[in-house]
């Protein structure tokens, strides 16, 4: 068996061609504010792929930049501007941030409507008790390719592999919502490679450079790699072995091409669905 190779790519640009169009009949644009503190190079990059499609889907998008040296008291005060400031639909805080500004408090200091990221505690309650909220762009954009792959999700057996609050859990809480019978493994689980070789649909989010091997792979799954890690080598890999995977899945993401470009489109997705929402309309 060889896997078929979902496109990431070509469906977050089909997504964001959507939403432009959605944009061209709007009688304003959804403002979208990106905080970026630091010179994180990986934090650069996204911010300026996030700024490029933002720019092209019509969005008021602007990035703030802060010097690494800011105080959290500032950067508070910064948030509460930009929740208050009627233009701005859409607010994310890039991380990671400097080890002096604390991320659960800047989280928590922006306004759940316009919490884009989808990692306030108020959007994280929502998403677990199944009602409407903002949710973390990266499991968002895994849902989607499950459904271009084709995946039968309702009573299929999932594993998320990874437990961390910005993928692994959100990503459990939305295949449970889709009628998955959904298990969370992590480097406590007991024989890990076993439980992933039950999955019908495999969700890796660890950040372990090819952590899961070939022989973790039932036939005939579903793979979606979220993982973005060098090898020796240095080359961009992910955390599924993909050309061992390959040769036992039916459908797998590659890295890079796969959940990447998804997480900037869903960014912009739930821009939308904050302007429209704090508006009034659908």
């Amino acid at each position: 068996m060889t896997a078929r190779i979902i496109d990431g790519k070509a469906v977050a640009e089909r997504l964001r061609g959507q939403l432009a169009a959605r944009i061209a009949t709007l009688p304003f644009r959804p403002g979208l504010r990106v905080v970026r503190v630091g010179e994180d190079p990986a934090s650069g990059v996204y911010v300026r792929n996030k700024d490029r499609a933002a720019a092209a889907a019509g969005f008021d998008s602007a990035t703030i930049h802060l010097p690494a040296d800011t105080r959290e008291s500032d950067l508070l005060m910064l948030v509460e501007d930009l929740n208050i400031d009627p233009a701005v639909d859409g607010i994310l805080v890039q991380l990671p941030l400097p080890p002096q500004i604390r991320p659960d408090m800047v989280i928590a200091a922006i306004d759940p409507a316009k919490d884009v990221d989808g990692f306030h505690p108020v959007n994280a309650g929502r998403l677990a008790a199944q009602q409407h909220g903002l949710v973390p762009c990266t499991p968002k954009g895994v849902m989607h390719l499950l459904r271009e792959a084709g995946a039968r999700l309702p009573g299929a057996r999932a594993v998320v592999l990874g437990r961390s609050q910005i993928v692994g859990r959100p990503m459990a809480q939305l295949l449970l919502s889709a009628d998955c019978t959904v298990t969370i493994a992590h480097s406590r689980t007991r024989d890990l490679a076993a439980e992933c070789r039950r999955a019908e649909i495999l969700v890796a989010a660890v950040g372990r450079a090819e952590m899961v091997r070939g022989d973790w792979i039932g036939a005939g799954a579903v793979v979606i790699d979220v993982g973005i890690n060098r090898d020796v080598a240095g080359k961009l890999v992910g955390d599924v072995a993909f050309a061992e995977a390959s040769e036992r899945a039916a459908a797998i993401t590659p890295v890079p091409g796969g959940v990447g470009p998804m997480t900037i489109a869903c960014l912009l997705e739930n821009t939308l669905e904050a302007a429209l929402a704090r508006r009034g309309a659908h």
